[in-house]
Protein backbone atom coordinates (compact mmCIF):
# COMPACT_ATOMS: atom_id res chain seq x y z
CA UNK A 1 0.00 0.00 0.00
CA UNK A 2 2.88 2.39 0.70
CA UNK A 3 3.93 2.73 -2.97
CA UNK A 4 0.30 3.44 -3.98
CA UNK A 5 0.08 6.17 -1.34
CA UNK A 6 3.37 7.70 -2.51
CA UNK A 7 2.18 7.57 -6.14
CA UNK A 8 -1.13 9.24 -5.19
CA UNK A 9 0.74 12.00 -3.33
CA UNK A 10 3.24 12.56 -6.16
CA UNK A 11 0.43 12.52 -8.77
CA UNK A 12 -1.06 15.45 -6.85
CA UNK A 13 2.30 17.22 -6.73
CA UNK A 14 2.20 17.25 -2.92
CA UNK A 15 5.06 17.05 -0.43
CA UNK A 16 4.98 15.12 2.84
CA UNK A 17 4.92 18.43 4.71
CA UNK A 18 2.03 19.74 2.60
CA UNK A 19 -0.03 16.58 3.12
CA UNK A 20 0.81 16.72 6.81
CA UNK A 21 -0.53 20.26 7.09
CA UNK A 22 -3.69 19.36 5.13
CA UNK A 23 -4.48 16.17 7.07
CA UNK A 24 -2.99 16.70 10.52
CA UNK A 25 -0.80 13.59 10.06
CA UNK A 26 2.87 14.15 10.81
CA UNK A 27 5.25 14.00 7.83
CA UNK A 28 7.35 11.37 9.64
CA UNK A 29 4.27 9.14 10.04
CA UNK A 30 3.40 9.64 6.36
CA UNK A 31 6.95 8.71 5.38
CA UNK A 32 6.86 5.53 7.50
CA UNK A 33 3.54 4.56 5.89
CA UNK A 34 4.85 5.19 2.36
CA UNK A 35 7.99 3.12 3.00
CA UNK A 36 5.99 0.24 4.54
CA UNK A 37 7.41 0.59 8.04
CA UNK A 38 3.98 1.46 9.45
CA UNK A 39 0.46 0.28 8.61
CA UNK A 40 -2.11 3.07 8.18
CA UNK A 41 -5.32 3.06 10.20
CA UNK A 42 -8.71 3.45 8.53
CA UNK A 43 -8.91 7.03 9.87
CA UNK A 44 -5.56 7.89 8.27
CA UNK A 45 -6.60 6.31 4.95
CA UNK A 46 -9.85 8.30 4.96
CA UNK A 47 -7.94 11.55 5.48
CA UNK A 48 -5.46 10.68 2.72
CA UNK A 49 -8.20 9.65 0.28
CA UNK A 50 -9.90 13.00 0.84
CA UNK A 51 -6.63 14.95 0.49
CA UNK A 52 -5.71 13.10 -2.74
CA UNK A 53 -9.22 13.23 -4.20
CA UNK A 54 -9.41 9.46 -4.61
CA UNK A 55 -11.27 6.45 -3.19
CA UNK A 56 -10.24 4.06 -0.45
CA UNK A 57 -10.47 1.25 -3.01
CA UNK A 58 -7.89 2.94 -5.21
CA UNK A 59 -5.53 3.56 -2.28
CA UNK A 60 -5.91 -0.05 -1.15
CA UNK A 61 -5.50 -1.38 -4.70
CA UNK A 62 -8.90 -3.07 -4.68
CA UNK A 63 -10.68 -0.85 -7.22
CA UNK A 64 -11.82 -2.74 -10.30
CA UNK A 65 -10.96 -1.28 -13.69
CA UNK A 66 -14.68 -1.08 -14.56
CA UNK A 67 -15.53 0.78 -11.35
CA UNK A 68 -12.73 3.30 -11.74
CA UNK A 69 -14.16 5.16 -14.71
CA UNK A 70 -12.50 8.29 -16.05
CA UNK A 71 -10.86 10.55 -13.48
CA UNK A 72 -10.82 13.64 -15.62
CA UNK A 73 -12.70 15.02 -18.59
CA UNK A 74 -9.77 14.09 -20.84
CA UNK A 75 -10.29 10.87 -22.80
CA UNK A 76 -8.60 7.86 -21.26
CA UNK A 77 -6.18 5.87 -23.40
CA UNK A 78 -6.09 2.10 -23.33
CA UNK A 79 -2.28 2.02 -23.10
CA UNK A 80 -0.82 0.52 -19.94
CA UNK A 81 0.06 2.93 -17.17
CA UNK A 82 3.52 4.16 -16.26
CA UNK A 83 5.46 1.86 -13.94
CA UNK A 84 7.27 3.45 -10.99
CA UNK A 85 9.87 1.42 -9.12
CA UNK A 86 11.22 2.93 -5.87
CA UNK A 87 14.99 2.48 -5.60
CA UNK A 88 15.42 3.92 -2.11
CA UNK A 89 13.65 3.58 1.20
CA UNK A 90 13.86 7.12 2.48
CA UNK A 91 12.77 9.04 5.52
CA UNK A 92 13.66 12.37 3.98
CA UNK A 93 16.24 13.91 1.74
CA UNK A 94 17.12 12.55 -1.68
CA UNK A 95 15.29 9.53 -3.00
CA UNK A 96 15.30 7.70 -6.33
CA UNK A 97 12.78 6.03 -8.61
CA UNK A 98 12.98 4.26 -11.95
CA UNK A 99 10.09 5.09 -14.29
CA UNK A 100 9.00 3.15 -17.37
CA UNK A 101 6.62 4.74 -19.85
CA UNK A 102 4.94 2.26 -22.21
CA UNK A 103 5.35 2.42 -25.98
CA UNK A 104 2.80 4.60 -27.80
CA UNK A 105 1.26 4.11 -31.23
CA UNK A 106 0.66 7.77 -32.06
CA UNK A 107 2.38 11.09 -31.37
CA UNK A 108 1.55 12.12 -27.79
CA UNK A 109 -0.16 15.27 -26.62
CA UNK A 110 1.94 17.82 -24.69
CA UNK A 111 2.46 16.40 -21.17
CA UNK A 112 0.28 17.72 -18.35
CA UNK A 113 2.48 19.79 -16.05
CA UNK A 114 2.62 20.01 -12.26
CA UNK A 115 4.78 21.99 -9.87
CA UNK A 116 5.74 21.33 -6.27
CA UNK A 117 8.53 21.94 -3.79
CA UNK A 118 11.79 20.15 -4.45
CA UNK A 119 14.59 19.63 -6.93
CA UNK A 120 14.85 16.86 -9.53
CA UNK A 121 17.59 15.18 -11.51
CA UNK A 122 16.41 13.00 -14.42
CA UNK A 123 18.48 10.59 -16.56
CA UNK A 124 17.10 8.76 -19.61
CA UNK A 125 18.20 5.12 -19.78
CA UNK A 126 16.33 3.98 -22.88
CA UNK A 127 14.12 5.56 -25.53
CA UNK A 128 13.18 9.20 -26.08
CA UNK A 129 11.54 11.24 -23.32
CA UNK A 130 9.57 14.44 -23.88
CA UNK A 131 10.09 16.85 -20.96
CA UNK A 132 7.78 19.86 -20.90
CA UNK A 133 9.50 22.30 -18.54
CA UNK A 134 7.56 25.53 -18.23
CA UNK A 135 7.34 26.98 -21.74
CA UNK A 136 10.23 24.82 -23.01
CA UNK A 137 10.02 21.41 -24.65
CA UNK A 138 13.01 19.07 -24.55
CA UNK A 139 13.35 15.63 -26.13
CA UNK A 140 15.96 13.65 -24.24
CA UNK A 141 17.62 10.45 -25.50
CA UNK A 142 19.42 7.65 -23.68
CA UNK A 143 22.33 8.97 -21.63
CA UNK A 144 21.07 12.55 -21.42
CA UNK A 145 20.55 14.18 -18.03
CA UNK A 146 18.61 17.25 -16.91
CA UNK A 147 18.14 18.86 -13.51
CA UNK A 148 15.54 21.43 -12.50
CA UNK A 149 13.72 23.11 -9.64
CA UNK A 150 10.34 21.35 -9.38
CA UNK A 151 8.60 24.63 -8.60
CA UNK A 152 8.86 25.09 -12.38
CA UNK A 153 5.84 23.42 -14.00
CA UNK A 154 6.97 20.12 -15.55
CA UNK A 155 5.62 16.95 -17.12
CA UNK A 156 6.90 13.99 -19.16
CA UNK A 157 5.67 11.71 -21.94
CA UNK A 158 7.03 9.13 -24.32
CA UNK A 159 8.30 11.27 -27.22
CA UNK A 160 6.59 9.10 -29.81
CA UNK A 161 6.36 5.75 -31.52
CA UNK A 162 9.37 3.49 -31.25
CA UNK A 163 9.19 1.69 -27.92
CA UNK A 164 9.06 2.32 -24.19
CA UNK A 165 11.06 4.92 -22.28
CA UNK A 166 13.01 4.15 -19.12
CA UNK A 167 14.42 6.89 -16.92
CA UNK A 168 15.75 7.49 -13.42
CA UNK A 169 14.65 10.29 -11.14
CA UNK A 170 16.55 11.53 -8.11
CA UNK A 171 14.31 13.86 -6.16
CA UNK A 172 15.00 16.11 -3.18
CA UNK A 173 11.62 17.07 -1.64
CA UNK A 174 13.12 19.92 0.36
CA UNK A 175 15.18 21.26 -2.55
CA UNK A 176 18.22 19.05 -1.93
CA UNK A 177 20.46 18.86 -4.97
CA UNK A 178 22.95 16.29 -6.14
CA UNK A 179 26.53 17.37 -5.56
CA UNK A 180 28.85 16.16 -8.33
CA UNK A 181 32.26 15.28 -6.99
CA UNK A 182 35.39 14.43 -8.90
CA UNK A 183 38.64 13.25 -7.34
CA UNK A 184 41.44 15.76 -7.02
CA UNK A 185 44.09 15.31 -9.74
CA UNK A 186 47.16 13.35 -8.74
CA UNK A 187 50.07 15.86 -8.63
CA UNK A 188 52.48 13.11 -9.74
CA UNK A 189 50.65 12.75 -13.08
CA UNK A 190 51.77 16.19 -14.28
Amino acid sequence: MGPRLRTARERNGATLNGVGRATGISPSTLSRIETGRRKPTLEVLLRLAKAYGTSLDELAGTASAAADGPRSPAPQRSAPAKAVLPLTRYVGGLHAHKHVLPAVDAPPERPRQVSHDGYEWLCVLYGRLWLALGDHDLVLSAGEVVEFDTRTAHGVANAGPGGPVEYLIMFGPQGERLRPRTPAPDPRSR
